[in-house]
């Protein structure tokens, strides 16, 4: 009988930090995640620069976090699975370099894992997980890309966004109605007060590809901002017919949505696969999930959505994509660099 696998995941794709200690590719032994949403929000976005200097800084304290939280010490893993890329070239230095740190000073295998691997590995943390083949619809707020996940190592791209990712279109919605970063939660938030057929925002389903496009859908919203300027900062005035603000954010959503979940139906419906992963930042939408539910209880699919805190960056889906490295002997060595441009799939 094989050993039990104990990988330490570190994730450093972004601005977020992130270490997490996994059993077997599956229990969740601690998963601690640095937000750096204070530094970056008085920018309105994400400064590389910054978040590269702060990833040095708290990358030992937050692993150290994880490893107690795990009752372990670095005597105790297996490996160490580290995201390589895609991402902020800066940012995956720091989590590379130190994951080979560990690795050469302990003596223990390193596996690099592309973060869009990861993400379609997170459903596999959940108590059940999906088994091969099954769809990956990855939304985040660099990536919006549908999988047909055939096995480990075995991805088909079927479409992916040709502009803008869904979460970047979030993003910069919301700096364009003052909300603040990250706009996400924010615009998921004030829609829910709002009106989502106030505002007949464009649908972009390129008919005949499963390809997704945002970048018209939010031109037609700054337009729309625009046009009716000072109307929308008005709360006093009760009389007016023009859409509130919440009315703004559930037409757009209920846009990108409703592009989401046809599309993914779309791919349902071209490959006959009935299990769908959903995962990614914009997969914590609590608009997202409930019509991805809805969509999937009437076409009769088993879908597999892990928790808010699985969807967002984490160093748990790294390790959980880790542990198949693992398991086939997938080592990388200390040539192991980052690469900001890393497509997951053919």
């Amino acid at each position: 009988m094989k050993e039990e696998t104990v990988i330490l995941g570190i994730d450093t794709s972004c601005d977020d930090t992130s270490a997490s200690v996994v059993r077997e590719g599956k229990v969740i032994l601690s998963n601690v995640v640095s937000s750096q949403g204070a530094i970056h929000s008085r920018f309105g976005g994400i400064v590389p620069e910054l978040a590269s200097r702060r990833h040095v800084e708290v990358i030992w304290p937050v692993v150290e976090e994880a490893l107690k939280g795990a009752g372990i010490g670095l005597t105790d893993l297996s490996a160490v699975a580290v995201t390589y890329g895609p991402g902020l070239i800066g940012s995956l230095l720091v989590g590379c370099m130190f994951a080979k740190a560990v690795c050469f000073s302990r003596g223990i295998p390193l596996m690099g894992v592309n973060h869009l691997e990861g993400h379609v590995f997170a459903s596999f943390l959940l108590e059940k997980a999906p088994e091969f083949p099954f769809l990956s619809l990855v939304v985040s707020g660099g990536h919006t890309a549908l999988y047909q996940v055939r096995g480990f190592q075995d991805y088909v791209e079927l479409g992916r966004t040709r502009d803008d990712a869904a979460g970047e279109a979030y993003d910069k919605v919301s700096k364009m109605l003052g909300l603040g970063y990250p706009g996400g939660p924010l615009i998921d938030k004030l829609a829910k007060e709002g009106d989502a057929g106030a505002v007949d925002f464009p649908r972009p389903y390129l008919p005949g590809s499963l390809d997704f496009s945002f970048s018209g859908l939010k031109t037609a919203v700054r337009n729309f901002i625009q046009e009716n300027g000072s109307a929308l900062n008005d709360p006093e005035d009760e009389q007016s017919t023009r859409p509130r603000v919440e009315d703004i954010c559930a037409s757009f959503q209920g846009a990108v949505v409703d592009v989401l979940v046809r599309k993914t139906e779309w791919a349902i419906k071209k490959t006959r696969i009935r299990r769908l992963a959903l995962s990614g930042g914009v997969a914590a939408n609590s608009e997202l999930r409930a019509s991805m539910e809805a969509m999937a209880e009437e076409r009769q699919v088993e879908l597999y959505i892990p928790p808010v805190q699985l969807c967002t960056d984490n160093a748990a889906m790294i390790a959980a994509a880790g542990h198949f490295y693992f398991r086939e002997g997938r080592f990388a060595d200390m040539k192991l660099n980052p690469r900001a441009h890393l497509p997951l799939g053919h």
